[in-house]
């Protein structure tokens, strides 16, 4: 059933870990159709400063957001977990239509239904401009992260 994304409530590290990989790579992917069926069909969202509710406007958010922010790529990290609530922290670097470069920080905490689903999602998000060569997010996109590519704490993040 595409309505149940396990790891499932009740998070242990090891699942909790499991959920913020899975969702970095769901993100990595930047298919907003795709993306929107990990969250609940009435999910609550609050990214920077817009509100909205529901996977057409998750579609609607994600589908704008991937065409400003070109070369989209993301790490997520595990912060804190309880049984079904996730907090972490990430970092995606992009660049505008103008090609000036950015990595942008920020935090999420997440709140989830006995199927998986992410029903609340609240994140906080700084961008920093950076230049070309203080890129540090480097592999073949769109797709996930390689698995020897460094986390953000490896990277100093």
């Amino acid at each position: 059933m595409s309505d149940v994304r396990p790891p499932l409530p009740p998070f242990t590290r090891e699942t909790a870990i499991q959920k913020v990989r899975a969702a970095e790579n769901g993100w990595n992917g930047r298919d907003p159709q795709k993306v929107a069926l990990a969250y609940t069909p009435d999910s609550r969202w609050r990214n920077r400063s817009t509100f909205l509710t529901g996977r057409p406007a998750i579609v609607a958010f994600l589908t704008d957001k991937w065409a400003r922010e070109h070369e989209y790529r993301l790490i997520k990290e595990l912060w804190a977990f309880t049984e079904d609530r996730i907090a972490v922290r990430f970092a995606y670097e992009f660049h505008d239509a103008d090609g000036a470069w950015f990595r942008a920080y920020g935090n999420e905490n997440w709140e989830f239904d006995g199927n998986g689903l992410m029903r609340t999602r609240h994140a906080s998000i700084n961008d920093v401009a950076i230049r070309e060569g203080e890129r540090l997010f480097r592999w073949d996109a769109p797709g996930p992260r390689p698995d020897d590519h460094p986390g953000l704490t490896d990277l100093g993040l």
